[in-house]
């Protein structure tokens, strides 16, 4: 996997941090949760150009969105007592199919 491939699975992670941080900003009413968003939101976002000078955008746009998706979704099944559903599992291994299957379409 070369650098690219990295940053853009590392922008995914940083998509989760404040995608589950958001619940925790309370509108951005709270200055730590908020912070801590907003400073993941920019990580992610900077990682995520930097990947895309490689990557194709369609591409790199949906695995980044996808790793973040599964993240989530996992960290709400895991930690947030979120259903875990049967219907939930598959649609989450379907994103999981869908981001591999566009890594190993792509060049």
């Amino acid at each position: 996997m070369n650098t690219a491939w990295i940053l853009l699975l590392v922008a995914g992670l940083f998509e989760v941090v404040w995608a589950i941080g958001l619940k925790y900003t309370q509108s951005f009413t709270r200055l730590l949760p908020s912070l801590i968003t907003l400073a993941a939101m920019m990580v992610s976002l900077y990682l995520l150009a930097r990947a895309l000078r490689t990557i194709p955008v369609g591409t790199g746009y949906a695995v980044w969105t996808g790793v973040g998706a599964v993240g989530t979704a996992l960290v709400g099944l895991l930690l947030l007592d979120e259903p875990r559903t049967a219907g939930r599992l598959a649609s989450i291994g379907l994103i999981v199919v869908g981001i591999v299957g566009l890594k190993l379409a792509s060049p």
